[in-house]
């Protein structure tokens, strides 16, 4: 993956970024043959206690690989809440709500609704609902993202990042290699976690662009369809002491 520097600005043009072969009917073609099955993509996880790298799906399932960076280009991304009448214990319980755009759930209006609100979690702090935010990041030479699940206590860092570092410039996230690595946090009550922090290695070359918005554009067919599942709850759930509610004044809720 070579780099150049473009005239004017000291952001690099990523030129020769190997992107998988792309078909032009790909949201058309995986829905004709995936109708009747379930698509899963590779899940990325965060480590608990303020571990500094991924776990991400390799050859053996019993033993994933581990990475502190993860290098590619956002294809899709998006807001998912997830609500459960109980105390999450584990299994794989469909959530009593849900919601796959961050606005509407089964229970109505998001924004409006009681368990959407700071302080009705057990701990009186949080959400009794779950605010999460999809990432599905595309590395060099495979044909199919990682879907990161990003908990509350990073959702203002993606927001800061596409805000300030990709909007701002005139940008879209499927038009630039994005790198993601870990940081320790630490709660008020002195618990660590990781929190996952976003930088911008360059922006692609114009063709790669295009072939890279289309993509996007194509595989949202899939990854807008796929149910909240509790294993993406199983990662979050950890960090409910860490959840804090920015309009109290401690931090600012990112959305």
């Amino acid at each position: 993956m070579a780099t150049k520097k473009n005239e004017g600005t000291a952001l690099a043009v990523i030129d020769n970024f190997e992107l998988p072969a792309l078909n032009e009917n790909m949201g058309q073609a995986m829905a004709e043959e995936m109708d009747g099955l379930t698509l899963s993509f590779p899940r990325v996880k965060i480590p608990s206690g303020g571990g500094l790298a991924f776990e991400i799906p390799g050859d053996d399932p019993e033993n994933p690989d581990t990475e502190k960076e993860i290098v590619g280009i956002i294809v899709d991304h998006y807001p998912v809440n997830a609500y459960w009448k109980d105390k999450y214990s584990g299994g794989n319980a469909a959530p009593d709500c849900s919601s796959l755009d961050g606005k509407r759930g089964d229970y109505g209006p998001c924004a409006n609704c009681q368990y959407n609100q700071w302080g009705t979690a057990e701990d009186g702090r949080s959400k009794a609902c779950k605010n999460m935010h999809r990432v599905y990041i595309l590395r060099e030479g495979e044909i199919m993202p990682l879907l990161l699940t990003l908990p509350p206590t990073s959702l203002k860092n993606i927001a800061d990042y596409l805000a300030l570092r990709i909007v701002s410039r005139g940008l879209r996230s499927y038009g630039v290699v994005t790198k993601v690595s870990l940081k320790k946090a630490q709660n008020a009550g002195g618990i660590n976690y990781s929190q996952a922090v976003f930088g911008l290695s360059g922006k692609l070359a114009a063709d790669q662009v295009r072939a890279m918005a289309e993509y996007s554009q194509g595989i949202k067919a899939m990854t807008r369809q796929m149910a909240v599942g509790a294993d993406e709850y199983m990662q979050t759930a950890r960090e409910d002491d860490e959840d804090i509610d920015y309009n109290s004044g401690d931090e600012a809720d990112p959305f």
